[in-house]
């Protein structure tokens, strides 16, 4: 059931695990994948140092990234093969409207309005959530060092922000997937529920959701 999606992302905020499940998925499916490099970016550290500064050279490096990771997927055919990102391009600008200011923001908005045609609609978007104070927790025990420099009022900032978006985002169909009680990465029982609920997609919006 789950080929008919070719194109399947898996996007959240910072922490929501978005990597980890996607590299799960795409081995259960023998699919490709296609991950974000943020190690790639010479700015990200100092973004989270210093938001301010490097904010316009940070996200126009990610915008020019993603944009081509997907159009040389594009250009080489490979959508008749299944395959499973980390990211979608469509968020970019979210990310922009909550560090740029006004006159960054106007010329990133023309780059990107110039670049975003080349990238394609996936056939699924998973949205992992969960509570900031989850995110956070989540984000300390990984110990990553590109991340001991994000603030708490920036990640709930973020937090809203993914809500709003997707609230509105009606460009594939959407699961929406509350993972503050489900171990998506670890748990081999909470993997399988999610690939039977993805499975079981029949509308362009859904919930799964596990109470403890």
């Amino acid at each position: 059931m789950l080929e008919r999606f070719k194109h399947i992302v898996i996007e959240g905020p910072i922490g929501a695990g978005k990597t980890s499940l996607t590299r799960r998925l795409a081995a259960r499916l023998a699919a490709g994948l296609v991950l974000e490099e943020p190690q790639a970016n010479p700015f990200l550290e100092r973004f989270y140092r210093d938001s301010v500064r490097y904010a316009l050279p940070t996200q126009l490096f990610f915008l020019f990234q993603r944009v081509n990771q997907l159009r040389d997927l594009a250009q080489r055919d490979l959508f008749a093969r299944q395959f499973v990102a980390d990211f979608l391009l469509e968020k970019d600008p979210l990310f922009a409207a909550l560090t740029l200011d006004d006159e960054e923001l106007k010329l990133y908005r023309q780059i990107y309005a110039s670049l975003a045609p080349q990238a394609p609609d996936p056939d699924l978007v998973i949205l992992l959530e969960a509570q900031p104070d989850t995110l956070i927790e989540r984000i300390a025990r990984r110990g990553r060092p590109s991340e001991t420099a994000i603030s708490e009022p920036y990640l709930r900032e973020l937090c809203d922000a993914y809500t709003r978006f997707f609230y509105q985002y009606n460009a594939a169909p959407l699961l929406i997937v509350n993972t503050e009680h489900l171990n998506l990465v670890d748990s081999e029982a909470d993997f399988l529920l999610l690939v039977e609920r993805i499975g079981g997609m029949r509308g362009r919006r859904e919930y799964f959701n596990r109470v403890s």
